[in-house]
């Protein structure tokens, strides 16, 4: 008799780091609290199943939902038609989560994008970056000043506006806007026309997308996971993705 799973699981891309002298992939704990603390099993996703044929395709079957995570890394330029090198990469980390968007928009599967995970979401589907916001001079910084603590880097910085009628308009229960973090050097140029905007920052910056035609594919630029047991708005988007993969695991079974 198999296992049975009462919650969904969720797939958690990771990031490759030195750990001493070792190469090593990781995973905030704090993705991991969010998804738990909404009722999901967290199961990071190691790069290494994009080595063989068949690997992801066959992890894919028993994952209910996808969670891309933020990262100190960037995306690859070449992937949005940019020349150059990216000083911050993670090629691999490139490849999986590439892989895992394709695989989860065929499979309907619900996918939720933070920070990274939102440019991962816009590349993916042709959208294109800046990849550098402050150099444009024409937004606010949204860079955190990492020489403070983790408290004040993560604290709420400037308001973003949801789109009326739109999917994130609809989890949170409001079009109103609300107050976000900011902790991204990089930001959406393009969004591609696969991705509806769903909000945007005063300067104009978008802020949050999601995938036409798919029931539950929402990417945001700040960093709900922080603080995601008692933020509000945290809570309803954790929510409202958990609830997502619970009514496709629902749909999945024989």
């Amino acid at each position: 008799m198999g296992i049975i799973f009462d919650k969904p699981l969720i797939g958690v891309v990771m990031c490759q780091n030195h750990i001493g002298s070792h190469l090593g992939q990781t995973v905030h704990n704090k993705y991991l609290d969010a998804i738990v603390l909404s009722g999901g099993v967290p199961l990071p996703l190691p790069h290494q199943l994009m080595l063989a044929p068949h690997l992801l395709e066959n992890s894919m079957t028993l994952l209910d939902g996808i969670l891309l995570t933020g990262s100190p890394s960037n995306i690859e330029p070449w992937h949005y038609g940019e020349e150059g090198k990216e000083e911050h990469a993670d090629p691999a980390r490139d490849r999986l989560a590439f892989g895992l968007i394709t695989h989860a928009i065929g499979k309907k599967m619900p996918i939720f994008g933070i920070c990274r995970g939102l440019q991962e979401l816009v590349v993916a589907n042709g959208g294109a970056l800046y990849r550098q916001l402050h150099m444009t001079h024409l937004f606010q910084e949204h860079r955190e000043d990492d020489s403070l603590s983790l408290e004040r880097q993560y604290a709420a910085v400037h308001d973003v506006q949801p789109e009326p009628e739109g999917l994130l308009s609809q989890v949170l229960g409001s079009a109103d806007a609300f107050a976000v973090n900011s902790l991204h050097g990089q930001g959406i140029r393009e969004p591609g026309p696969q991705l509806r905007v769903e909000a945007r920052a005063p300067d104009g910056l978008i802020e949050a997308v999601s995938l036409r035609q798919h029931p539950f594919a929402l990417a945001v630029q700040w960093h709900p996971e922080w603080h995601s047991d008692r933020d509000p708005v945290s809570q309803r988007l954790f929510g409202a993705f958990i609830n997502a993969a619970v009514c496709y695991h629902k749909e999945k079974q024989p």
